[in-house]
């Protein structure tokens, strides 16, 4: 009896079809598909909080913005690959391609010039620090027809179709639908539209030592919508709870105190008093009316400046951002600062019929509104006086540089990708006023990288394509298509 009550279940397990056990093992609460937009939503904070924590890391030291109080390798130019960039993004970009087929086959516009946006802003981060990159075959994720083993783009092909991508995505964003899980302009597709023409102006002007985009520059410049106020930029506000805070916020004290404020910042912003001073650095002696900073020279390791400012970590028993009624950091992408710098080199260099200065003093102006600077300490009334008698009012493009140089900190890899147009432009660190060749040991004879090295888990997973892309780059010395000459 035993052996035939075990052949009838048996029997009976055989005739239950799976399809009755699929329906059995379906946990009505649960979903079984991810919607786009808790896709856009992790894309968004991924990329961000990426790029927030490269900023702290390397691009903010290598555009001496800060320095390297320990582990001075970014700053001495002894650089391995830096795999955290290629993977954070190249993960976020995965989140973007599945909520982009989503939206296509849902025939959401708006939704899909969002994503493109976001698709363009992360590839342009991803080529900009290594050239040449898997664009055209990335990201296939668990389609049958996925490619493991994407080829390199070249980087003149890519930054044409971001442009394109750009373009079409602020005509979709014209369009019906909506924008669920925007993070970032809470579902405003006029914000976006002002997003995807702006970082246009930002790829035109990176490869303008390369090609001739005055024309291309001056259609959108005096055409299309941009940024038009602090309202507008890309700005994403993180939680005061872990994991979503701004990466600087939750870490030990000793690993944010391994950065700190450079001398080649202290020096610029000393002389002209400028206020953002107490935004971006701790006062050495805790006093907001009579601030004392110091900085580090790039370079060497091993040495004591200011820590950075109130909004990028609280101190235990000190003064926090909150009490001194200030915003925590936020991710930028991009600001609308940036956006005037670029219109006053774009009239500086005669691409657009505009005034130079004016929007020269408006990028000024619209990075201390932002950094809510206290103009009093530093012995101004207000952005006039500080703009009138401080010795910042504009006479060469240099101080365009400059005043961006400045205006970019943490904005993502950009302080980096500048510093380098402006090193080729300017034919090194002699044309640059306020940047020196970094201090003390250097392992590339002080002269500026030109990129970061391709992460070394390419090599084994993708070896052919990681090969020939390598093969045109001499190290961090090779030379990519928007700065070779």
């Amino acid at each position: 009896m035993k052996f035939r009550l075990l052949y009838i279940t048996l029997t009976a397990l055989t005739l239950f079809s799976c399809s009755d056990f699929e329906e059995l093992n379906v946990n009505p609460n649960e979903p079984t598909t991810v919607g786009a937009d808790v896709l856009f939503t992790n894309a968004i904070r991924n990329s961000v909080q990426t790029t927030s924590n490269e900023a702290f890391l390397l691009s903010n030291n290598i555009a001496q913005l800060t320095g390297k109080a320990l582990r001075a390798e970014v700053d001495s130019y002894n650089w391995n690959a830096f795999p955290t960039v290629w993977e954070g993004l190249y993960t976020s970009l995965t989140d973007i391609e599945s909520a982009l087929s989503i939206a296509t086959a849902s025939q959401n516009s708006q939704m899909q010039g969002a994503l493109l946006v976001m698709r363009s802003w992360i590839y342009s981060e991803l080529t900009n620090a290594y050239g040449d990159i898997p664009f055209s075959e990335a990201i296939g994720g668990a389609n049958a027809d996925a490619n493991f083993t994407p080829v390199y783009d070249s980087q003149e092909s890519i930054y044409s179709a971001l442009l394109a991508d750009l373009g079409s995505a602020a005509t979709l964003l014209g369009q019906g639908g909506s924008i669920p899980g925007d993070i970032l302009y809470g579902s405003d597709a006029s914000k976006w539209i002002k997003l995807a023409n702006s970082l246009r102006l930002r790829l035109l002007m990176y490869q303008s030592t390369k090609t001739d985009v005055s024309s291309a520059f001056a259609a959108i410049a005096q055409g299309a919508p941009l940024f038009e106020s602090n309202e507008d930029q890309a700005t994403l506000s993180f939680l005061s709870a872990f994991p979503n805070q701004f990466p600087t916020i939750p870490l030990k004290q000793g690993d944010f105190d391994a950065v700190a404020f450079s001398n080649s910042a202290l020096s610029v912003m000393s002389g002209y008093n400028d206020p953002r001073l107490s935004r971006y650095a701790r006062p050495d002696n805790e006093d907001f009316e009579n601030p004392t900073f110091s900085g580090i020279d790039n370079g060497f390791g091993g040495q004591t400046g200011s820590r950075l400012g109130l909004a990028y970590f609280d101190y235990p028993g000190q003064i926090t951002a909150q009490e001194r009624g200030l915003s925590y950091a936020e991710g930028i992408i991009m600001t609308y600062a940036e956006v005037e710098f670029l219109l006053a080199e774009a009239a500086a260099k005669g691409w657009i019929a505009a005034d130079t200065e004016t929007h020269y003093k408006k990028g000024i102006k619209a990075s201390q509104d932002y950094y809510q600077v206290n103009y009093g300490p530093y012995g101004f009334s207000d952005f006039e006086d500080f703009y009138a008698n401080s010795g910042v009012a504009f006479d060469e493009t240099v101080d365009i540089w400059e005043q961006k140089w400045l205006a970019l900190y943490f904005t993502a890899l950009d302080p980096y990708f500048e510093v380098r147009r402006w090193y080729v432009e300017a034919g090194g660190f002699d044309g640059l006023r306020f940047l020196s060749p970094p201090s003390g040991t250097n392992y590339n004879n002080r002269q500026l990288p030109m990129r970061f090295l391709y992460p070394g888990q390419e090599q084994s997973l993708n070896s052919v394509n990681y090969s020939a892309a390598k093969a045109k780059y001499d190290g961090i010395n090779g030379k990519m298509w928007i700065v070779s000459q």
